[in-house]
């Protein structure tokens, strides 16, 4: 106990917490790998097979060499510290992820460097390094049971001796995650089989794995390879190394202190000196793998890419032979997210018999080992609607389908180009600097090997492929070739090695690792390079987010009083101000950022910010922060942050001048390795065996007699006084983590798969967690939608913000699009094409069609189809089901994939307020859903189903468009139906009716109609929310004259039904004498008896709540019914309030601006009451007059008192505006347009307002003597005081530019 508490003494600030060896156990001998067996059952699982059958006996159709045998722990050091647990399984696994592996002397050797890392379940990360090599087997147990199993080998398969056979295996567990022997070197097959690829106990040497492995709390990368190099080295060298080996771990582990922040440190290897930095408190976190890697093997257009699908939480799969270029692009990847981080499940090596957590249906970033030669198109995946799939090795990358680009991609993508030219390298996606992708070449001391020359030649060839496609010399030759040209004995030795056909595999090796200038080494130049384009390429990342969120504090909601609370009532809390933000971004930016702000790593990066007025600020917040004070230093919030113009990072000199400083002059060194107090005689060197170290020394550390773990001891009893000072402030930090956990969404605790123990029962509880997590996803995504969509009534009810942009719509409906695709994934029997949902769909629409050919000859109606109940009158019903919304779909060549379909069905649903009631029809066949899943799958777990459903019916409480306003290029077909006022007998016309129907997007053009028919379906291009329809008639015949009550139109895709109410005639000498009018539609609400599933709607959207207790314009206009002057004035200024809302919406939320002008409640209805308010309109034994007839008449007073003079002494600006209405009032009349007089008064209205002439038409109207005649004494128009009050009322349009639609102005010349 004593040594593992010694060990723990000051371990925050040791810089390696543990060292590690792993390899075979000579006491248990060669035992198959379980973690490939399960891997077996789970894989027959998957194929329908009888798992059980297939895991059991021995894999005989591989040759041993081939096979995986499990690997153990052999010996770590010390045996516990207490804040980083010691996980055996774990680090075992993904010290040797394939297991342990076999060789001859006929094979490469090559030692490997590797490295991992362990999420634990709070985020924190553990790393490690690790170097594996080949040790000869020395125990005959183990060679004769090689032999034998061999024997047993070639008895199985006779075959398998020849040369061609002995380099394939076709199992799936080979092809997905073989193990990086066969990557070593292009020739490893060849050379087994040259050895006639087998193994022979008489003839040939044994060689297995074993790995040495340090565990970090920081990713020293760079540290962590050298000084395992030179462990290794110092076991292969001729001769000892200066000190026992125990003296060099003993150090590692207890003596060298990490380096404090902002300080370079130096220690000491076996053989050099090692230097490591750690960045200061204002600059970006430590991130020690080489991007100058990362760039290369992707190209800078691929990674912007990645990195943006990372921004917005995609799944990540990452493929490659090499483990550590898994790991260093995943790493990579994540360091450019600052100051924000990933928050979900992140595996960057994903170990063979974990590759069932591929079926996660959460977002995760994961690396997957590939087998040279393996076809992608063979990796069957379960879930590819959302993935984004890195093909490392191949430089190529596949994305998935529409979603929004990062903004000032361009711009971005031309400054990382020039930052990796400046260091040399290509920004084009090829060939990695380093010349053979998976050797570590072995540092310090010249490796040289004699090859046949055929493979000599393959060799060559293929690295002058590699520069040609970089088009220079990669980083490593570049470095070679610099030494090279600087030292002639090297030059003499290089040409002598061409001359007899020997490959010098690391010159750098050469008088301890090739002297650079100022006695610094080559390798310390590299890692200073490569220090500075790290630093560099992050800072202009970093500077894009600094930019676009430099303004973000100002949006942050801090409504908790204290953190309990916060923590206690997190889920409902708003955090963020959404709405706000996005309005006050940039219109380039908001496609990005409108996906980007409902991320979860964005949504934790404002919990941190929240927390921070009561704790201490989280690292990377308090950098980020720091720089924008900085830039609002030096802009005082200059318009250019509002902007979109691409702003340069200014910084970088800076950041790489840190950084060379701190590793030219090195601010602390480590106590040197010294001689411990050991047993003497054990642990007896032997060239190239790793010694059985002695664990008495290595488990316990030294006695605090050094300068730093005095520091650190002291510096850890003031933050412990500090602690126990606020503990009592604070909440219990098991509560708060418990709370935190909660509060964080879904994937926060299974950011990595559990590795210890992976029976099927821990299978079975991680799908449940899945499941439960997708339920949670579901319910907080429908109700955000709802109290988004509901907007001002929501609001009053203390849910959140007033309005929802039609950007955020789109966002919030993508965002269900994937989540139902991740359900429809989730426990997948096999996969068929990209989109899991709309393959479920496919095969219930074959079993359907089916079905119906078989009832086709039966009078019986089909279950599933329902028809709409006649919602209108005249108005034939539709015909709704899956299928025939399916077909809708299907006929749409625009969408050209599967993905593609799903999103346009789920949208298409949504809009006809059926998407539960369809997805509840399509899980009705239970049989079919027990064939497509897994017992575990989300489909199949009957209550979670019916609360998925249930969420997805209260979406049927609002109206979305989300179809109709994203397809606005495809053919719809609509059907019109022109309903007369059937009492009359006036409901047959002998005249040729047509009709033109409007929307937002465009019209119909005139489309005739049948004579007496009535009715008319017709194909046109997306027409929007329709607004208006003209309706008319050529007044031939006897019958001419024509009363209509309305004309019904519906979308026959989307099933919405707009009313167009009319209740005029039309015909000559008739009513107005109007042969054609334009009508103002409205959208009907199916009825409420239709289906009590649909649930009740929101009020349209141009109504108001205050107008639908207000008698309409219409009612109050008509017969018997006289409005009060009060009325009046109220419809007026509703009507005025209305428009000036809508030109305080975003443009693209606004809708019709004709319905608000002349629709029900409109302007135009408003002013008619006005000016028939005491008008002598009813004459005895005369026609009816008109509004219209009034205007005419002032407008002909004014023209003959103009012709006669009078109007001449008026002010000059009233005689201009008395030549406008006569304008105005003669090219309505002069209109080809036969739209009767209340038209033309409607038309008039609309212009003037559109041309600001209102106001002052106006008070010519007052003043005309006609109005004496014509209007009472009472009338609201002979009220100077009402008439000004209404002039100030409707000066208010003046400030919004009002656009008319063709359909109100067509024909007028003005």
């Amino acid at each position: 106990m004593s040594g593992t508490n010694a060990a723990s003494g000051a371990a925050p600030c040791r810089f390696a917490h543990y060292f590690v060896i792993c390899g075979i156990d000579t006491e248990t001998g060669l035992e198959p790998d379980e973690l490939a067996a399960l891997y077996q059952w789970l894989e027959a699982d998957r194929q329908g097979r009888d798992p059980d059958t297939a895991a059991t006996g021995e894999n005989f159709e591989q040759s041993p060499l081939k096979r995986t045998f499990k690997s153990k722990v052999l010996a770590h050091y010390p045996e516990n510290v207490e804040w980083n647990p010691f996980d055996q399984d774990a680090v075992n696994m993904l010290c040797m992820p394939k297991g342990l592996s076999f060789r001859t002397q006929a094979d490469s050797r090559e030692p490997q460097f590797h490295s991992f890392l362990i999420t634990r379940e709070d985020g924190s990360r553990t790393y490690g390094f690790v170097h594996t090599f080949y040790e000869e087997v020395t125990s005959p147990q183990i060679c004769s049971a090689m032999q034998t199993l061999y024997q047993m080998h070639q008895a199985e398969n006779p075959s398998s001796a020849t040369p061609s056979s002995s380099s394939s295996s076709s199992s799936s567990m080979d092809s997905l995650a073989s193990s990086l022997d066969e990557a070593d070197s292009p020739s490893s097959s060849s050379c087994r089989s040259a050895a006639c690829g087998g193994y022979d106990a008489s003839r040939d040497t044994l060689y297995v794995s074993k790995a040495l492995c340090l565990i970090t709390p920081m990713p020293f990368m760079h540290a962590c390879r050298r000084f395992l190099s030179q462990v290794h080295r110092a076991v292969t060298a001729s001769l000892p190394p200066p000190l026992p080996l125990e003296s060099y771990v003993h150090n590692i582990l207890y003596e060298v202190p990490l380096p404090p922040p902002g300080r370079s440190l130096k220690f000491h290897g076996v053989y050099e000196p090692i230097v490591c930095q750690r960045p200061g408190p204002g600059e970006l976190p430590l991130a020690d793998f080489p991007l100058g890697q990362t760039f290369p093997l992707l190209g800078v257009e691929n990674l912007v890419q990645l990195f943006n699908c990372t921004l917005l939480e995609m799944q990540i799969l990452l493929y490659s032979q090499d483990y550590q270029r898994l790991m260093t692009v995943a790493e990579g990847i994540t360091t450019l997210l600052f100051p924000f981080q990933w928050q979900h499940v992140y595996v960057p090596i994903l170990p063979a018999s974990l590759l069932h957590f591929l079926d996660a249906p959460v977002p995760y970033l994961m690396g997957l080992q590939s087998k040279e030669g393996t076809d992608r198109s063979k990796l069957e995946l379960p879930q590819e609607a959302n993935l984004c799939f890195v093909d490392i090795d191949n430089h190529c990358i596949e994305l998935p389908e529409d979603f929004p680009q990062f903004p000032n991609k361009p711009e971005l993508i031309q400054e990382l180009s020039e930052v990796l030219l400046r260091y040399g390298i290509s920004p084009v996606g090829g060939a990695p600097p380093t010349s053979v992708p998976t050797s570590t070449t072995t540092l310090g001391s010249v490796s040289v090997s004699t090859r046949h020359p055929g493979l000599k030649s393959q060799q060559a060839l293929r690295e002058l492929e590699d520069d040609g496609r970089n088009g220079n010399l990669g980083g490593e030759q570049l470095a070679v070739l610099e030494l090279l040209q600087g030292n002639a004995t090297l030059e003499r030795l290089q040409a002598l090695a061409k001359r007899t056909g020997v490959r010098v595999e690391a010159l750098r090796g050469v008088g301890g690792e090739g002297e650079a200038q100022g006695g610094r080494t080559a390798v310390d130049e590299e890692e200073l390079r490569n220090a500075k384009l790290n630093v560099q390429l992050r800072e202009v990342f970093a500077s894009r987010f600094t930019m676009m969120f430099a303004d973000y504090e100002a949006f942050v909601i801090q409504s908790a009083p204290d953190l309990e609370s916060w923590l206690t009532n997190r889920e409902q809390m708003h955090n963020f101000d959404k709405a706000s933000f996005l309005s006050d971004q940039p219109e380039p930016y908001l496609p990005f950022l409108s996906h980007f702000i409902e991320t979860q790593m964005f949504a934790t990066f404002i919990d941190n910010k929240i927390m921070s007025q009561w704790e201490e600020k989280e690292p990377l917040l308090r950098v980020f922060d720091g720089r924008i004070d900085k830039a609002r230093l030096y802009n005082v919030r200059a318009p250019s942050l509002r902007s979109s113009n691409y702003q340069r990072c200014t910084i970088l000199k800076e950041s790489a001048q840190a950084i060379e400083q701190r590793l030219l002059k090195i601010d602390h060194t480590a106590i040197h390795p010294h001689l411990l107090d050991m047993k003497i005689g054990q642990g007896k060197y032997e060239q190239g065996f790793f010694p059985k170290l002695q664990s008495d020394v290595l488990s316990v550390g030294p006695t605090n007699n050094n300068r730093w773990s005095n520091r650190t001891a002291t510096a850890q009893r003031r933050k412990d006084r500090h602690r126990q000072q606020t503990e009592h402030l604070t909440l219990d930090n098991d509560l708060k983590e418990k709370y935190m956990q909660e509060a964080r969404s879904l994937g926060k605790n299974l950011r990595q798969p559990k590795l210890s123990d992976l029976s099927p029962a821990v299978i079975a509880q991680t799908n449940w967690k899945f499941v439960e997590g997708l339920l949670k996803e579901c319910r907080m995504k429908t109700k955000r939608m709802l109290v988004e969509k509901m907007g001002r009534e929501a609001v009053e009810l203390g849910h959140g913000e007033a309005n929802i942009t039609g950007l955020e719509e789109n966002t919030l409906i993508a965002s269900l699009c994937d989540l139902l695709e991740r359900i429809w994934s989730h426990g997948l029997q096999v996969k068929q094409g990209k989109s899991a949902l709309w393959s479920h769909l496919l095969h219930y629409q074959a079993r359907e069609e089916t079905l119906e050919q078989q009832q086709a000859e039966s009078p019986v109606s089909n279950g599933p189809e329902r028809r709409k109940s006649e919602s209108s009158l005249g108005m034939p019903s539709l015909r709704e089901s899956v299928i025939q919304d399916m077909r809708h779909i299907q006929s749409m060549g625009e969408i050209k994939t599967d993905v593609g379909r799903a999103r346009a069905w789920i949208r298409l649903s949504l809009e006809k307020k059926l998407l539960s009631q369809h997805l509840k029809r399509l899980l009705s066949r239970q049989a079919l859903t027990k064939k497509l899943y897994k017992r575990y799958a989300f489909l199949r777990c009957e209550e979670e189903k019916e609360q998925f459903l249930f969420h997805l019916l209260s979406l049927n409480t609002v109206d979305y468009f989300c179809f109709t306003s994203v397809f606005t290029t495809i053919m719809i077909p609509y059907r019109a139906v022109i309903i007369p006022i059937k009492k009359l007998s006036n409901a047959m016309t002998t005249s040729n009716p047509w009709v033109c129907v409007s929307g937002e997007l465009g019209d119909s053009g005139v489309r005739q109609i049948t004579k007496n028919v009535l009715e008319m379906t017709f194909d046109c291009q997306n027409l929007g929310k329709l607004t208006t329809v003209q309706l008319g008639h050529d007044n031939s015949g006897l019958l001419a004259k024509w009363l209509v009550d309305c004309v019904m139109v519906r979308n026959e895709i989307t099933g919405h039904t707009y009313k167009f109410p009319c209740g005029r005639w039309l015909g000559k000498g008739v009513d107005d004498g109007s042969l054609e009018r334009v009508l103002i539609g409205e959208l009907t609400s199916p009825n409420a008896d239709e289906d009590c599933g649909r649930g009740c709607r929101t009020p349209d959207m141009q109504h108001s709540p205050g107008q639908t207790r207000r008698a309409s314009i219409t009612s109050m206009g008509g017969r018997g019914y006289k409005p009060t002057s009060a009325q009046i004035q109220e419809a007026i200024g509703e009507a005025v309030n209305s428009i000036c809302k809508h030109f305080h919406k975003p443009e693209k939320e606004r809708g019709s601006l004709t319905i608000l002008l002349c629709g029900e409640v409109g302007l135009v209805g408003a002013l008619e009451l006005f000016f028939h308010n005491g008008f002598k309109s009813a004459r005895l034994f005369q026609k009816t007059v008109f509004v219209w007839d009034f205007v005419e008449k002032a407008v002909a007073y004014m023209e003959s008192a103009d012709q006669m003079g009078d109007m001449q002494e008026t002010a000059e600006p009233l005689g201009l505006t008395c030549v406008s209405l006569c304008h105005y009032v003669s090219a309505i009349n002069s209109s080809p347009r036969n739209i009767g007089k209340d038209g033309k008064f409607q038309l008039l209205v609309c212009l003037g307002a559109r041309d600001r002439l209102l106001i002052q038409w106006l008070p010519l109207l007052v003043e005309c003597p006609v109005i004496q005649r014509m209007y009472e004494e009472s009338a609201l128009l002979r009220d100077r005081t009402t008439v000004n009050d209404l002039i100030a009322v409707l000066q208010t349009l003046h400030d919004f530019p009002i656009t008319l639609e063709a359909s109100l102005v067509k024909g007028i010349d003005l």
